[in-house]
């Protein structure tokens, strides 16, 4: 059971994100919107927008950006990271919601997703670690890429690149809370 504190800060992260129903069913929750107060729920869709705080307290998103990265590599960079993160898990990214015309929104991130900041030879120690770990997804990006043309050229280049010599722009990881936290907590947020 999530302390009071940790319920208070998902609370409000649910109010700005919405999780899909396929994550937790209803009867294993410790609460839902519709207990919510009314300017904190979507009152057009209450009952599609149940929290779900089991699934939110397990897995954590981690973005780590090459601190020599230029500024705008680095946008880049954690853009794309972004893109594979929610094709490749759908359940991170919740339903579309409507503001209080109609007006419909896409989906975000139902995560929050801290951006931190690392060293090439931390981001090539830190992808070695994660890659064996096998709850963890690792996503990357790398030099190669940012140089390539098209997507096959990026791929054969990749192809007869040796591990060692790939360059990390940044990484993406998702998994267990404490997996991805021992992997990355002692980084610091990218500012």
């Amino acid at each position: 059971m999530p302390s009071s504190a940790a319920m208070s800060r998902l609370v409000r992260r649910a109010s700005f994100c919405s999780i899909r129903r396929s994550a937790v069913s209803s009867s294993s929750m410790t609460g839902s919107f519709a207990e919510l107060p009314n300017d904190v729920r979507n009152r057009s869709r209450a009952a599609a927008h149940e929290a779900r705080f089991p699934t939110v307290l397990t897995n954590k998103m981690v973005v780590v950006i090459a601190a020599e990265a230029p500024v705008g590599v680095a946008l880049n960079t954690a853009a794309l990271l972004g893109v594979g993160l929610g094709h490749h898990h759908d359940q991170v990214v919740g339903p579309e919601t409507e503001d209080a015309a109609g007006n419909p929104h896409t989906g975000m991130c139902a995560y929050p997703i801290p951006v931190l900041r690392a060293s090439a030879e931390q981001l090539h120690d830190l992808r070695t670690q994660a890659a064996v770990r096998d709850d963890v997804t690792v996503h990357d990006m790398h030099q190669i890429a940012q140089r390539a043309r098209t997507y096959d050229q990026m791929s054969t280049t990749l192809s007869g690149t040796k591990p060692d010599d790939v360059e990390y722009l940044g990484l993406a990881l998702f998994g267990p809370r404490q997996t991805v936290d021992s992997l990355t907590g002692a980084l610091a947020l990218y500012r």
